[in-house]
């Protein structure tokens, strides 16, 4: 047992959810895919309800990782990789948007993906951020703006991704840690 395990509590300082970015990025792009599914999308296209329960999923399930990262490592990383998974879908119904309508897609580094990237670095990121392109700008510019942020969201989950798989490989789950934090309380009381 190495010092820096002896002295760490085993329950993880975890669950700040609201703070941090990625989860920020998340809720932005729910609220995106709220108004842009209201504006463009009819209230009977299946589209609609999945493009919302994409959005509303990978929200959410950063939320509950988080909270459930207190006594399960395991739980924080599927919840997480859900998440992923549903903005990856989400991604996808975006996409499908503009390709079955004939819009543009924005290539990586046109002058509107680079002003849409340089939005998603702002501080306080908010939904705020975006309000005004969101509810004056047509379909085919919302969607791409969701596609930056939804690019932006999904590099910073990857990241924490191997975040968390790093430190399960270095220092254990939770149940490693109760043992340990018992033998530790054991042998302090011989």
């Amino acid at each position: 047992m190495s010092d820096e395990q002896e002295k760490r509590p085993f329950l993880p300082a975890r669950g700040n959810y609201r703070e941090l970015l990625f989860y920020k990025k998340a809720e932005a792009l729910y609220d995106i895919t709220f108004r842009f599914c209201a504006r463009f999308l009819q209230k009977s296209d299946r589209t609609n309800d999945q493009m919302l329960q994409a959005a509303r999923s990978g929200k959410q399930n950063i939320a509950e990782g988080a909270k459930a990262a207190l006594t399960s490592s395991q739980t924080e990383l599927k919840l997480t990789n859900v998440a992923r998974a549903s903005l990856e879908e989400l991604l996808i119904d975006y996409q499908d948007f503009l390709r079955t309508r004939d819009l543009i897609l924005w290539k990586k580094d046109s002058p509107q993906a680079l002003y849409a990237r340089k939005l998603g670095r702002t501080k306080d990121e908010s939904f705020e951020t975006y309000r005004e392109f969101v509810e004056t700008r047509p379909a085919e510019t919302v969607a791409n703006l969701a596609i930056c942020l939804i690019h932006q969201t999904n590099y910073l989950l990857d990241q924490y991704l191997r975040h968390l798989e790093s430190d399960f490989v270095e220092n254990g789950g939770i149940r490693e840690r109760m043992t340990i934090a018992r033998l530790k309380h054991r042998h302090e009381n011989q």
